[in-house]
């Protein structure tokens, strides 16, 4: 079963559960995956529509964050909600300690004193962790790597 097949079943049990919130998600991907087909007028394989989850698993952080900040809670916590929805569409995520050996084996051979070099390991990590791993927890630890060697 092809992970799109996945979200329309799992949008058809969400509706017979009344399951607003996950519903709401579910249907919001949903969507979201329509549209990159249609503005790319591809069919999208399974990698792709896990980009996709990713993009819309960030936005709904990003949003949560913002919702925090600006002092409601509520709409942070339905956001953060509908993420962990999403989350399980994406594979399991890599530990911090697995992303760290992957980012200590990125810089072996490069030189972490020229801060031009960090897109190239930042690159290189990502297309090891393939999707598996947080971008912004990736930059931490290639920032840390290139801030240790100065």
């Amino acid at each position: 079963m092809s992970l799109k097949d996945q979200i329309t079943a799992d949008m058809k049990t969400y509706m017979k559960e009344k399951n607003t919130v996950a519903l709401g998600a579910v249907r919001m991907l949903r969507s979201e995956i329509k549209n990159v087909e249609i503005d790319n007028k591809i069919e999208l394989d399974d990698a792709a529509v896990q980009k996709v989850i990713a993009t819309a698993i960030k936005k709904r952080k990003d949003a949560a964050e913002q919702y925090t900040n600006a002092d409601r809670p509520e709409l942070a916590a339905k956001e953060m909600e509908e993420a962990e929805i999403l989350s399980a569409y994406m594979p399991l995520q890599m530990s911090e300690a697995e992303v760290k050996a992957i980012v200590e084996k990125a810089c072996e051979g490069v030189d972490t004193s020229d801060k031009r070099m960090f897109g190239k390991v930042m690159q290189d990590v990502m297309a090891k962790s393939q999707g598996r791993a947080d971008g912004k927890v990736v930059n931490q630890l290639v920032r840390e790597a290139f801030d240790g060697n100065n």
